[in-house]
């Protein structure tokens, strides 16, 4: 079993492969993020590791070494496989001073206790969908609006037949910044953002590539909502969501997401994921910063899905140490003062 670096011609198609993956590819994981997240200080790896396409999100932190973030990744399907493959790309990992693998599988948090057992860290998650709901939508379009719980069904009814209309934007300048002016509205006191570029940069590259695009909600001529979802394969994903803080009109957000759902189907999503939740065992409590979050989305599905989130591989223990002893609050630190953003 072996690891490399990919060469340009499968680099040139990584996304391809990454979608030829067993867990049939993941956004997070695909050439359009790594380029993103190139512009927040990582330095894009594309491996492929036992036939596999691997997108590595490489930090470089001297004097303890690199760190890689595997997104969304590795893209298997069961804790078999991931040991495998993990065995061939930490040799590639070692040869490149790397400290600790951090991988994000979509695999079912009741694998937590195996990976605990093969010695691997659970660590903070990146991406905010360790817990999340999804709904299938693989079946004809009036079916699956009548099988969404009866709260979500009318409140998309109410807003269209109070003239609520939604319509798809591209991400010009003066639509980026109503988009992110009414999220930093709805993150106030809720969730942390990044700045305005990340967001339009990141809006603007996933539309340019035909993954991406955004919606606007309107009510008497007026923007209340917006969302910026995405198609990768078979599974569209809730990226962004954000409406006035004053509430106009009941359901905008709601017919909103069902324009993201008829948009996901035509271009081909089997699977709609709204992207992060409130866990399992805590979607029901009033409590929990996010519980307003979960009570919208489940709307949709009651159903929560509970991955693993992150956990850590480490390849070497004095580095690691010294790296959650102080290295990582140091870094994330440095970054944020300097460039007003988050480290990961």
């Amino acid at each position: 079993m072996t690891a490399r670096f990919a060469t340009e011609s499968e680099v040139a198609r990584w996304n391809e492969l990454i979608l030829a993956n067993p867990d049939g590819g993941n956004i997070f994981a695909s050439y359009e993020y790594a380029m993103q997240k190139e512009t927040g200080g990582y330095r894009a790896r594309f491996v492929i590791a036992d036939g596999l396409a691997v997108t590595v999100l490489e930090k470089t932190a001297p004097p303890m070494g690199r760190l890689w973030y595997l997104p969304k990744g590795p893209g298997i399907t069961n804790t078999e496989e991931l040991f495998v493959l993990l065995d061939s790309l930490k040799t590639l990992a070692k040869k490149h001073h790397v400290f600790a693998i951090r991988i994000e599988p979509e695999l079912p948090r009741a694998k937590s206790a195996t990976l605990a057992r093969h010695g691997m860290i659970p660590a903070k998650a990146i991406i905010p969908n360790p817990s999340t709901i999804t709904l299938d939508i693989s079946d004809p379009l009036d079916d699956v609006l009548l099988n969404l719980p009866q709260t979500g069904r009318y409140a998309i009814r109410r807003a269209e037949r109070d003239g609520v209309t939604v319509k798809a934007v591209k991400p010009t300048e003066k639509n980026c910044q109503i988009m992110y002016s009414l999220l930093s509205e709805t993150a106030e006191g809720q969730f942390g953002i990044r700045d305005y570029w990340y967001y339009s940069g990141f809006w603007e590259r996933f539309y340019t590539a035909g993954l991406g695009q955004l919606f606007f909600a309107y009510h008497e001529g007026k923007v209340v909502a917006g969302a910026y979802a995405m198609v990768f394969g078979a599974k569209s994903t809730y990226k962004d969501g954000a409406s006035v803080r004053q509430r106009t009109a009941y359901g905008a957000s709601h017919l909103l997401q069902w324009h993201v759902i008829k948009w996901a189907k035509e271009n081909g999503a089997l699977l709609h994921d709204f992207c992060g939740s409130p866990p399992s065992e805590e979607i029901d409590n009033p409590k929990h910063p996010h519980y307003g979050i979960g009570l919208f989305k489940t709307s949709f599905n009651k159903t929560v899905t509970d991955y693993i989130g992150c956990y850590d591989l480490v390849l070497s223990k004095l580095q690691y140490r010294a790296w959650l002893k102080l290295g990582e609050r140091v870094y994330r630190h440095y970054y944020w003062q300097h460039h007003h953003d988050y480290y990961y």
